[in-house]
């Protein structure tokens, strides 16, 4: 069985994988000091809960942004999987062109982005991946990486509200029911919710006009259903394309050492 880990800024996702779909998909807090013995007796309770064992896994996939929890997770998978985990890079994707001056800058989590809306929705795509950050990236019509948009997350700028002024609370995120706040948290929800749909239909447009042909819109990533109803710029919300590029990108790499 494969493994997949997906360790993002704020949320690492790991799913197990028994054939072409995910068996199950856990997700948790994402922390550079938690070790490989934590992370195994985690996944020992949640593998056990779904009938699975850790000697079912056979291989892992690991697409990082955090560099110091690649330590921990690539010894999750030597001390407890005895497998030697496939780590996602910019230059050892099989099939997908990296189409920047410095192709180490795109991040692994993009790449793996790209990968899952592509073998899925074909191409060419701008996908918006709502998360710390929210990032626009462009998908070629080939599958190539060609660049795009890195804005702060909608819970960043919250979270800056609540820092920067002494007397604005800590607010939760939610779709105002209507557009003027007629109190502190109203005004602070609208302002961050409704500012961050704008700022996502705004830079969709913008991207249309200078790329000058059709491109397909996917919303991914751990808030993107925030926005789900709220916006007719997006014409996918896929909550699976991280985890599907991931099994995707191990399907191509065993492939290319079969032959």
């Amino acid at each position: 069985m494969l493994l997949a880990i997906d360790v993002g800024n704020t949320n690492s996702v790991i799913a197990l994988y028994d054939g072409a779909e995910p068996a199950a998909v856990w997700r948790t807090s994402t922390s550079p000091t938690r070790t490989a013995d934590e992370y195994a007796v985690w996944l020992t309770q949640l593998m056990g809960m779904a009938n699975y064992k850790l000697e079912d896994v056979t291989d892992c996939v690991i697409s990082n942004v955090v560099p110091q929890s690649l330590f921990h997770f690539r010894n999750l998978s030597r001390r407890y999987f005895n497998v030697e985990p496939f780590v996602v890079a910019a230059n050892n994707i099989p099939g997908v062109a990296v189409r920047i001056p410095k192709p180490s800058e795109a991040g692994a989590d993009r790449l793996v982005n790209a990968v899952g809306a592509f073998v899925k929705h074909g191409g060419p795509l701008l996908i918006v991946d709502s998360g710390t950050a929210t990032n626009f990236d462009i998908i070629g019509d080939d599958g190539g990486f060609e660049g795009g948009i890195i804005a702060p997350g909608i819970n960043l700028s919250m979270q800056a509200l609540h820092d920067a002024a002494a007397r604005l609370p800590r607010v939760g995120i939610e779709r105002p029911p209507k557009i003027i706040g007629t109190d502190t948290v109203g005004a602070m929800q609208t302002g961050v919710y409704w500012g961050y749909v704008c700022l996502i239909e705004g830079l969709i447009e913008k991207v249309k006009e200078e790329y000058g042909k059709p491109i397909k819109v996917v919303a991914t990533g751990g808030i993107a259903s925030l926005f789900e109803g709220a916006t007719d710029a997006v014409d996918i919300f896929d909550a699976d394309l991280t985890i599907r590029g991931l099994s995707e990108i191990h399907r191509r790499v065993s492939a290319q050492k079969a032959t």
